[in-house]
């Protein structure tokens, strides 16, 4: 069974259009600024330029949730009309979303006010919970026949497209709409910087003075489905969605191994269930995270894999800061962008390369690129790696 990307949608920092984001890309122009935290102290953070209540009025959102929730709903109503079908149809329909943050943003905000002695809301915890975000996405687009709720960190949104791909596949849903969605927080920002990982200039992934991460935040969401389900909807395939493979190698409890073993298997695997060979790879979209250790053992993946034949590679984190949860479904939107038009996604902040990898990213915004098969990485901690492969139609 086939699996076919019907539409894709993001919100980040570059952008909530498709035309915005590529014109950004284009431009080199990042959404990566610098903000205050108060006693924490101010840090670079890929943050989105609206408040809760103006996405709310932006998207018709009615009712208070937390900002992960708005950006999920956000995502999805973009592509809301191709969904219509579902309620028309006997079709099977699934929504899988991978969060991480969860309602962080609103726990924040009460837990400030218990400390101070004031009045607090005590049933905004509701709103906390990772899987109480997929329910309240679902209750403000569409209904389907089952949610369900990925949380491996980093690799989150990605494991969220693995698993409807699979349901596709297997025949047990005939739809998917799969993605991830995380908002920045205090938690998050001081728990990155405790652990010593967090650049205080913007990150640089896979150059030699890289030295840590910025947060950023946003979502990202794929409607996935069968040739059953496009003969019922109507809706035209924008990529295939060929190969998928993830590997937990539980290395470390936030450090990747330093032979790069899940991530060269996470890749082969994907490799191998596409029925490629290395050499169809047109580009990879890296996870890159500009940490120390990230850049060299997925460089070093990169050789395990394609050997001295590497095909052009890139981060967008420059551009977006690391979006946790929601990362790999914006670049797997980035992705789709850049087939579709034809060119390579640019790593941004790059000018040195890393002297024990030895290969270098891509960093120009290359147009009139064939990319006939893409490959996304999301590595997310305690060692769990996903990749996908994304295909032109033929």
């Amino acid at each position: 069974m086939r699996v076919f990307v019907t539409a894709a949608s993001q919100l980040s920092s570059i952008g909530m259009s498709k035309e915005e984001v590529v014109s950004n890309l284009r431009s080199y122009k990042t959404g990566v600024t610098r903000r205050d935290y108060g006693a924490l102290g101010s840090f670079f953070v890929g943050s989105i330029d609206f408040s809760d209540e103006e996405l709310c009025d932006r998207f018709s959102i009615k009712g208070h949730y937390s900002r992960t929730t708005i950006l999920g709903i956000a995502s999805i109503k973009s592509f809301l009309p191709q969904l219509a079908f579902i309620h028309e149809s006997n079709l099977r329909s699934c929504l899988i979303s991978g969060t991480s943050v969860g309602g962080m943003d609103v726990t924040e905000s009460e837990f400030k006010k218990y400390l101070k002695g004031l009045p607090y809301d005590e049933s905004v915890y509701r709103n906390h919970a990772c899987g109480t975000i997929t329910h309240q996405i679902m209750k403000n687009t569409v209904d389907v026949d089952m949610i369900d709720t990925v949380s491996t960190a980093c690799s989150s949104a990605a494991n969220a497209i693995l698993a409807g791909a699979n349901h596709i596949k297997t025949g047990s849903f005939d739809v998917a709409i799969v993605g991830g969605a995380d908002s920045l927080s205090e938690f998050t920002v001081a728990g990155f910087d405790s652990l010593k990982i967090y650049d205080s200039q913007i990150c640089r992934p896979f150059d030699k003075s890289r030295n840590g991460i910025n947060l950023g935040e946003g979502a990202g969401f794929l409607l996935l489905e069968s040739q059953k389900s496009m003969l019922t909807s109507g809706n035209k395939p924008l990529v295939e969605l060929t190969g998928w493979g993830s590997v937990s190698d539980a290395y470390h409890q936030t450090a990747s191994s330093p032979d790069g073993f899940g991530a060269t298997k996470a890749m082969r695997e994907a490799i191998e269930s596409a029925s490629l060979n290395s050499t169809d790879i047109s580009f990879i979209n890296a996870h890159g995270t500009a940490t120390l250790n990230n850049d060299v053992t997925e460089a070093i993946a990169f050789k395990n894999v394609f050997g001295n034949e590497v095909p052009p590679f890139s981060s967008t984190k420059s551009f977006t800061g690391h979006t946790l949860a929601a990362s790999s479904g914006i670049e797997s939107v980035f992705s789709i962008y850049s087939m579709l038009d034809g060119f390579l996604l640019p790593n941004r902040g790059y000018l040195t390369p890393i002297e024990e990898v030895g290969i270098f990213p891509n960093h120009e915004f290359k147009e009139g690129v064939e990319i006939n098969h893409l490959l996304s990485n999301a590595f997310g901690f305690g060692g769990n790696n996903t990749s996908l492969i994304f295909s032109k139609i033929r």
